[in-house]
């Protein structure tokens, strides 16, 4: 009876450490910047795949973002214990200690660039300037000014030009069109988010939405619109450099006119619906699009 006991405890204790770096990492963040950098190179490389390649791509993209993940927890966690979203998390609740998830995170990045290194010196470099601006500029920057919104958009964005640099070995107008269209749409995205954790966000005395500190208004929807339509001909660019045809273009193009469609409703009566409908168009959008681009491109 007391063996079994203790393998109980044993397990349940393997199982709780297992969710505390799923949490930790972001498991479905992660996996979101992995697809994204994994159909970049899909993309970049047409019919010609090498998937042990795009199986390393998978697993040092996702090591990297969740030592970023990680040491963005370990700078929040005073922080994440005000917000009811963010309260459960191991350190914020002090499951794990900060050295633990300070050494995890440096065990990932680390392994995480060698393995981007074996692409080629591009990839490496992009993805640690993706962790140290994620982690140690935009994190801290969250509690000073809203630009820090913009900030964190470029490493939100370097997943795709990684994954497209991966297979071409360089900085190409396919991997900067593509980093624009990931860079662009993040802000909508974001916006619609920080809008419905306004109250999570304030009481940690984070403002990331584009008004006034401590203030919620329209400004949020209306350059929600502005960076949809923006997104529009951006996302065009594939087809005028040669590298998709006119069927892609023209869902790029009708994805781009519905996302903008959802934040001109989010302007217009910025409430929780609105939102809601802005937050769920780009989840469906991101997909969508580069799904087009790579059966095109094939």
């Amino acid at each position: 009876m007391q063996t079994k006991t203790v393998n109980t405890t044993i397990g349940l204790s393997l199982g709780q450490k297992f969710a505390d770096y799923s949490m930790l990492v972001k498991v479905r963040l992660s996996a979101l910047v992995v697809f994204s950098a994994v159909m970049a190179y899909l993309i970049a490389a047409g019919g010609s795949i090498a998937w042990l390649e795009v199986l390393l791509l998978g697993i040092g993209g996702f090591l990297i973002t969740g030592a970023a993940n990680t040491m963005n927890q370990v700078l929040e966690r005073e922080s994440d214990q005000l917000m009811k979203r963010t309260e459960n998390r191991p350190l914020a609740t002090g499951r794990m200690n900060v050295s633990e998830a300070v050494l995890a995170s440096g065990f990932m990045s680390l392994f995480g660039i060698l393995i981007l290194a074996t692409f080629n010196p591009w990839t490496a470099l992009l993805g640690m300037i993706s962790y140290i601006l994620y982690a140690f500029v935009y994190t801290p920057m969250k509690k000073i000014t809203q630009l820090a919104v913009l900030v964190g958009a470029i490493p939100g964005a370097l997943p795709m030009m990684i994954g497209c640099v991966a297979y071409e070995g360089e900085i190409t107008m396919l991997a900067l069109t593509l980093f624009a269209i990931q860079f662009l749409w993040q802000f909508p995205h974001f916006w619609a988010i920080a809008w419905m954790a306004f109250e999570d966000y304030t009481k940690a005395g984070i403002h990331l939405l584009p008004s006034a500190r401590g203030v919620r208004n329209n400004n949020a929807g209306y350059q929600s619109f502005i960076y949809c339509l923006f997104l529009i001909p951006v996302s065009l660019a594939p087809y005028f450099l040669g590298v998709s045809g006119i069927v892609s273009a023209m869902i790029l193009a009708l994805c781009g006119i519905v996302y903008a469609y959802c934040a001109w409703d989010f302007y217009k009566a910025e409430t929780r619906k609105t939102a809601l409908k802005l937050m769920f168009s780009s989840f469906f959008y991101l997909p969508i699009i580069l799904f087009a681009l790579f059966f095109d491109k094939i």
